[in-house]
């Protein structure tokens, strides 16, 4: 190990890590388990149609909540812990931001009704599972509540109960998926429920015990919530259609009783595919906030040095996700989900090698959004989105292949599209600026 390397190490080791990291880490960690948990047990108790069903629900939930209502959460967060670092009380911005998510959710639930009422969604994307529609307008009042939560917790400085609510939500998720297995109940309303309820539970579970959250202070103004905010709506929302693109394309263009049943097979083989993610989730977790914390002490090349060394972390998770999908990946999946499982090395492979581009991509958007390329960021994602449509819309006929395709080129084309304007936004930064990765970066773990 050369020198440098062992002086960026041991500076790192010399910074805390900031309060909460490990209780943060350990509720991703758990959230992550339990969705896994989740999805072995209902491909486990539904026939393959259904479980492709229960999928579309999952898919358009994480794509949708994140993609609304995670800017909302880290805009609170950052404009309540800026009034606590004045001895200003943020209840006002709290309760703005309420008001503003309970808006946006009406909106959200009415365009969702319109669309079930006037275009094929229900058919496509739930296969005709009408049931599901309801527990999808539940979701969405349920992650909205959690994510003004959150940013109120983190705001505030929370961070034991903010990972309590990620461990909560996941825990209240499998639980009840595992008495159905057990009681050998197949009726997909409850499955569904089990997804969708939990979010508003455990965000109330995290607030025992809790006081002075809603500090009383001066009139909050919406400026106060971003004038970035329209930016992180449309980039989070891109960001999470990328990431669940090719499961989202499997379950839309399937077609039939027979593509609607091997889609499942295809959603069970893309999970596995994204263990990795799972595995840096936790790495994230632990090596973020350190850098953070060097950027805050002025160790700016210690900090340029310690980000390369993350980089590298992510690559290489990333090439033994591939190499482990494109190996033993069916070997797992039936592990974990049983003889029902059905997809082979090459569709593994492929979907571990979207999902490697996919966490790169990330990790240089978080960075580049810390340091106010909000724009940037959006644009990135967008070039990424626009050719995994194209090259799924024109690329081979066979139904996995081309979403295999399409995911792979629209991660690629995202990953290089974020680092080009990252190098670029870095070369025109001073070391000073660098510190507002603090901010940005500090307890705002990646969601995926």
């Amino acid at each position: 190990m050369s020198q440098r390397a062992q002086r960026i190490i041991e500076a790192a080791r010399k910074v805390p890590l900031p309060e909460g990291t490990y209780s943060v880490g350990l509720g991703l960690l758990i959230s992550g388990l339990t969705a896994y948990g989740f999805q072995i047990l209902a491909f486990k108790a539904l026939d393959k149609p259904e479980y492709a069903a229960l999928n579309g629900l999952w898919i358009f939930v994480f794509v949708v909540a994140p993609g609304f209502f995670l800017p909302l959460e880290q805009e609170v967060g950052r404009a309540v812990a800026d009034r606590r670092s004045r001895g200003i009380g943020g209840g006002p911005v709290v309760k703005k931001a309420a008001f503003a998510g309970a808006m946006l959710t009406g909106a959200l639930i009415a365009v969702t009704l319109i669309l079930a009422a006037f275009t094929p969604l229900v058919d496509r994307l739930f296969h005709g599972r009408e049931v599901l529609l309801i527990c999808f307008v539940i979701a969405l009042v349920t992650y909205a509540v959690q994510h003004i939560t959150r940013g109120t917790l983190s705001g505030n400085g929370r961070f034991g109960p903010y990972g309590l609510i990620l461990a909560a939500e996941g825990l209240l998720r499998f639980v009840p998926v595992m008495l159905l297995y057990i009681a050998g109940n197949d009726q997909i309303l409850w499955y569904g429920l089990a997804l969708a309820v939990p979010p508003a539970i455990a965000a109330v579970i995290s607030l025992r015990g809790q006081h002075g959250l809603l500090a009383p202070g001066p009139d909050a103004e919406w400026s106060e919530l971003s004038a970035n905010l329209g930016l992180l709506f449309l980039g989070s929302l891109t960001a999470q259609a990328l990431s669940y693109s090719a499961a989202l394309g499997a379950i839309l263009l399937a077609k039939g009783p027979v593509e609607r049943a091997e889609a499942a097979d295809f959603i069970v083989g893309f999970f596995i595919a994204r263990i990795p993610i799972l595995l840096f989730q936790a790495i994230q977790a632990a090596l973020l906030p350190k850098l953070a914390a060097l950027a805050g002490a002025g160790r700016h090349d210690d900090f340029r040095a310690g980000l390369k060394k993350l980089l590298m972390i992510v690559v290489g998770v990333g090439v033994v996700g591939v190499v482990a999908g494109a190996t033993i990946g069916p070997i797992a999946g039936e592990i974990l989900f049983g003889d029902k499982f059905n997809l082979g090395n090459v569709d593994l492979g492929l979907l571990a090698a979207g999902s490697a581009l996919f966490i790169f991509a990330l990790t240089l958007a978080q960075a580049l959004i810390a340091l106010l390329g909000h724009g940037r960021a959006l644009a990135a994602w967008c070039i990424g989105l626009f050719v995994c449509v194209v090259v799924t819309a024109f690329s081979s006929s066979d139904l996995f292949l081309r979403v295999e395709l399409g995911f792979l080129a629209g991660c690629g084309s995202a990953a290089v599209a974020m680092a080009l304007l990252l190098l670029g936004r870095l070369r025109s930064e001073t070391p000073e600026s660098l510190s507002l990765l603090v901010e940005a970066i500090e307890h705002e773990p990646l969601e995926i």
